[in-house]
């Protein structure tokens, strides 16, 4: 499999380091070609040295964007995804809350005929090994209630930080994407449904991260407004 593997990063100095050595022991292992794009979302911290330091840079796989400042997650990803080049891209949070090698389990679906694959905590076979905190875990399902009952249905994890599509599909619909934010990825996969692509939510392992970027009730404000929004941005183009 030939991937290009998107992560954004905000000020991500403590995590980023065991996240490129844990994908660069996986990938130089396999007879692929690959590479890893950071996208450092205007961070105020060593992000970029971190990310220049690693084994993958010294190898020549590691792509460095920078972000003039912070512009959101949705931003971030899409410029990787406009930066990519393999047929298949990967994005996965900085974290690597879904260890790597889960990539398989996404690779499966795309290889059987599925346009997209995401990975879920929340279907039969997942296998969440750290859970988030209480009230963290019930804002998730909150939200994704809403998603449910406001944009589409069928879909019962959409925020889990780690997807696989074929690369013509990303880039065909974050040429579309108007959320920057960390509701970008409803906005994708409502548009990959409206367009008939073929979506496979598969269940994978999931250790959550104490250190989250996500503001409990700034971020969560702003993404239940995004996706409130999410079908009138699209009926107005």
């Amino acid at each position: 499999m030939d991937i290009s593997i998107i992560i954004p990063a905000f000020n991500e100095e403590k995590r980023l380091a065991s996240t490129l050595d844990k994908i660069y022991g996986y990938l130089s292992a396999k007879d692929w070609q690959y590479e890893v794009i950071v996208v450092d979302d205007g961070s105020l911290d060593k992000t970029k040295e971190v990310a220049l330091a690693s084994s993958l840079n010294k190898s020549g796989k590691l792509i460095l964007l920078q972000n003039h400042k912070n512009m959101g997650k949705g931003y971030s990803v899409k410029a990787g995804i406009f930066a990519s080049k393999f047929e298949y891209t990967l994005f996965s949070d900085a974290d690597l809350s879904t260890p790597i090698e889960e990539v398989e389990k996404l690779s499966f679906y795309i290889s059987s005929g599925f346009d997209i694959a995401i990975g879920s905590r929340s279907i039969p076979g997942s296998d969440v090994k750290v859970h988030q905190p209480f009230y963290r875990e019930s804002m998730g399902r909150l939200f994704n209630w809403l998603v449910q009952f406001f944009v589409f249905k069928g879909i019962i994890d959409t925020q889990c930080g780690f997807k696989l599509f074929k690369s013509r599909v990303a880039k065909e619909l974050a040429a579309c994407l108007a959320i920057d934010g960390f509701s970008f990825d409803v906005e994708m996969l409502y548009l990959a449904l409206k367009r008939g692509y073929q979506v496979k939510e598969v269940p994978v392992i999931w250790l959550n991260s104490s250190a989250s970027r996500v503001n409990p009730v700034i971020d969560s404000a702003k993404m239940f407004w995004d996706i409130l929004r999410i079908k009138r941005i699209h009926c107005e183009k």
